[in-house]
């Protein structure tokens, strides 16, 4: 049987449905695992439509890609643990941006040989170059921070704005010349300018901004894939690359807004700090910082009745989260109200500690964002502050020369009794030191966060 047009648009509308389905439901802790399957479903009937589309021909390419796709993919995804999936999800995005710039040379060769060029053609082969190639190299800039294969702080020259201006204005100005005068050199080399370009743009990003340069960076992919999608006049396409552009760009803006700094003061970069370790040793060596033990901290936690958590990417390095909830569940069989504070921009991508703790199986309606349990620190018994530094800084609120001033916090500091678990005085990703070390109701417990909850559990059960 012959199939029509009607049964492959009907297709691609029904994946599109369930794509965005998928969206709506990762806005939630509670329905991501339907969304998830929503999209996965979705995907299904987009790929099956695709191979059974007459406009297929040959399955060699097809099939080879998915193979290698499938033993690169499977093996990563079976091994990666959570506190590495930001920059998973960055070199990830690194692929979607090259093969966006794969594409678009592809089609114009293709196309160049038949005369099947046309302006609008060329004008969607330039924009899904460039856009493919900013996100290729800014994404692989991204991963090598988050990796900690480059310094997490922001590189910063004289002259930086100046040097992107001026080589996005000869971008723009090979566009004009490669549209107007089928010129493939300077096709050629408005993508290597925008390959540069990626490198200059994350480069002097500091770490504390970069969840939302993953976020920034999973937009630009998005609209990578709808510049593809106009290439080869596939619909589904273009509309999934759109849902995936239009949703990262609100993710940005929403998680700027969280941070109170505007878009454009995270893409000029500059937010990261210069302070090293041996400072706020020094610091801290002057001020006095005060230090307990699990034990102690056991003791506090059993005598309270109301526990505050508040997660962070410390706790993902260490892997933390199991022992928390073990302790977490200890507590409350002895009637203790435990809660967990999660800040928006908390590790190192969006929703990362939500995944964290549903990983744990820790309920999602004890689960709170910043906004809905800020009011509550003040009449918290104890704070534990698994991991997290910048997102509960005061200096956000009293330091103006401070980089995070204007910042919105969660308020651990109103807790009566503050519990940090650190492997050290090191700052934070955002290399400012924590004025919340030096407040008299603070203690920190020094080592590895998975091997104190740990001994809190044994402690606690002990008692």
């Amino acid at each position: 049987m012959e199939l029509n047009e009607t049964f492959f648009a009907t297709s691609y509308l029904i994946a599109t449905v369930l794509f965005i389905l998928g969206l709506k439901g990762l806005s939630s802790p509670k329905t991501a695992l339907r969304g998830n399957l929503f999209s996965m479903l979705g995907m299904a009937i987009a790929v099956v439509v695709t191979f059974i589309n007459p406009d297929v021909e040959n399955y060699t390419w097809v099939i080879a890609g998915l193979v290698a796709g499938a033993a690169v993919g499977i093996p990563i995804a079976l091994k990666i643990n959570m506190k590495s999936m930001p920059q998973l999800v960055a070199a990830l995005h690194s692929f979607v941006g090259l093969s966006a710039v794969l594409v678009a040379f592809g089609t114009y060769l293709t196309h160049a040989q038949t005369g099947e060029l046309t302006t609008t053609l060329m004008v969607e082969l330039a924009i899904g170059s460039f856009i493919g190639a900013i996100t290729f190299t800014g994404s692989l800039i991204a991963f090598g921070k988050l990796q900690e294969l480059l310094n997490s702080n922001p590189l910063v020259f004289k002259g930086q704005h100046l040097l992107n201006l001026s080589l996005a204005l000869i971008m723009f100005f090979l566009v004009g010349v490669f549209v107007v005068q089928d010129n493939m050199l300077a096709f050629i080399i408005m993508t290597a300018i925008a390959f540069l370009l990626g490198f200059l743009l994350v480069l002097p990003i500091g770490g504390a901004d970069m969840p939302v340069v993953v976020s920034m960076l999973n937009s630009y992919s998005g609209w990578a894939a709808a510049a593809t999608g106009f290439t080869l006049q596939n619909n589904l396409l273009i509309t999934t690359g759109a849902l995936v552009g239009s949703s990262g760009a609100i993710l940005s803006y929403i998680m700027c807004k969280a941070m109170n700094r505007s878009f454009f003061s995270v893409i000029l970069g500059g937010f990261g700090g210069d302070e090293s370790e041996a400072s706020a040793l020094a610091q801290a060596t002057q001020k006095g910082v005060r230090s307990s033990s699990a034990e102690d901290l056991a003791f506090m936690l059993e005598n309270a009745t109301k526990v505050i958590i508040v997660p962070g990417y410390g706790m993902a390095v260490a892997q933390a989260q199991h022992a928390i909830k073990e302790f977490s569940e200890l507590l409350t069989k002895n009637e203790i109200e435990v809660k967990f504070a999660i800040h928006p921009v908390a590790g190192r991508m969006p929703g990362h500690m939500n995944v964290l703790l549903a990983e744990s199986d820790i309920p999602y309606d004890i689960v709170f964002e910043m906004d809905e349990i800020n009011s509550e620190f003040s009449t918290t018994d104890v704070a534990l502050i698994v991991g997290a530094n910048d997102v509960v800084n005061p200096a956000a609120k009293t330091d103006k020369s401070s980089p995070l001033f204007g910042m919105p916090i969660l308020d651990a500091y109103k807790a009566k009794q503050i519990f940090v678990l650190k492997r050290s005085l090191k700052p934070g990703y955002a290399g400012v030191d924590n004025e919340l070390f030096y407040y008299n109701n603070c203690s920190l417990v020094f080592g590895d966060a998975k091997e104190t909850c740990e001994n809190i559990v044994s402690a606690i059960q002990e008692g």
